[in-house]
């Protein structure tokens, strides 16, 4: 058996069992997609703060670049209490900030409307997305159901081996195993954040020996040595975020681009300052002004809703100490290629280095 053939090439129709993680926020362009599936990966939009109309009318774009299977990701909707309190002393810290970049005062609270979910769920089904992944917790049973109804490959996200044991039992097909050196937010739903920062290489067997399910190892991934690594562990295919931030597909901010190819392990730092869920990226002014002041702040997606204008303008203005630059612990490993091309080096890697072991096995005999 090659070493790509596994269960989750075989059930997702892959060539290779690298799947582009879904990552929100435009990173995942229609042509990104195209590209990581028609190279024998899978592509996923990235749909967490997508609309039903934007994430219809990217559908529509992959499907004419690609006539190979696509994934959706979608964020499991919170309902945070919102506290008055917290809100009015996020606006306070933010406000400096605002000032800086001629941001205008925020008048209205955010608003939370979590409605758009089951549409994306319709827009799915609808389209005979063949897969559809989940992070921050499980949807609800009969979401589940019914994507598995109309024949969609489910897919959750655990940081823990309780909450890939909980991934299972509430019927996913496959689960995202998302090591702490994963870059943007953490997936963990189950236990505090900070309890549920297993490494990549630890987090892999101890999943993979408890439950039956396909794993697909997440976070520090970036090359053929990773990728053989983790079916090694015990993985059935891996995903991979920060890799593809810096192609030449991906719709990251150039900045954004640019601070990853530039930047090495030590210097990234988990926040949640920027959306109240943590998450790693590249540090910067924003991140240690905020440090301090992280527990007053209120959870997502108020908080993400809160800096959404500051991000965005810091973005236009070309400012990246304020833009959430979010990547994983590996970025020495960054390249400014294409898809394919990046693809086509893991598979080259992995090959070699397969090979390497063979030719040491003949010659150790």
């Amino acid at each position: 058996m090659m070493w790509h053939e596994t269960e989750v090439t075989k059930r997702l129709s892959l060539k290779y069992p690298i799947i582009q993680a879904g990552m929100a926020g435009g990173i995942t362009t229609p042509e990104l997609v195209a590209a990581v599936s028609n190279a024998g990966g899978l592509g996923m939009i990235g749909a967490g703060y997508m609309t039903p109309k934007d994430l219809e009318s990217s559908i529509q774009k992959v499907k004419e670049w690609t006539d190979q299977p696509f994934g959706v990701n979608l964020f499991v909707p919170e309902n945070p209490v919102v506290v008055q309190e917290e809100i009015e002393r996020a606006n306070q810290l933010l406000e400096p900030i605002r000032q800086k970049l001629g941001v205008e005062k925020k008048k209205e609270d955010p608003i939370l409307n979590n409605s758009a979910f089951d549409e994306q769920i319709q827009i799915v089904i609808k389209n005979k997305i063949p897969v559809a992944s989940f992070t921050f917790g499980i949807p609800p049973r009969n979401v589940i159901e019914q994507l598995k109804q109309n024949d969609i490959v489910v897919i959750g996200t655990a940081t823990t081996v309780n909450e890939a044991i909980q991934n299972e039992d509430a019927g996913m097909d496959m689960i995202v195993v998302q090591g702490s050196e994963a870059g943007g937010h953490r997936g963990s739903f189950a236990e505090s954040f900070d309890q549920a920062m297993i490494g990549t290489i630890a987090l892999i067997p101890q999943v993979s020996d408890r439950v039956k399910i396909p794993v697909i190892a997440a976070g520090g991934i970036m090359d053929g040595r990773g990728v053989l690594a983790s079916l090694i562990l015990g993985a059935q295919a891996v995903q991979m975020g920060t890799a593809f931030v810096t192609c030449k597909e991906s719709g990251a901010h150039e900045l954004h681009k640019k601070a990853i190819l530039n930047c090495s392990e030590e210097q990234t730092a988990i926040t949640s300052a920027f959306s109240g869920k943590p998450a790693r990226g590249v540090n910067n002014e924003f991140i240690r002004m905020m440090k301090n002041y992280e527990s007053e702040l209120p959870p997502y997606p108020i908080q993400n809703n809160l800096t959404q204008d500051i991000r965005k303008e810091a973005a236009k203005q070309g400012k990246r100490e304020w833009m959430s630059l979010w990547c994983g612990q590996n970025p020495r490993l960054s390249q400014h290629v294409t898809a394919a091309e990046l693809i086509r080096s893991v598979v080259d890697q992995v090959e070699k280095s397969l090979k390497l072991i063979e030719f040491q096995k003949v010659n150790s005999e």
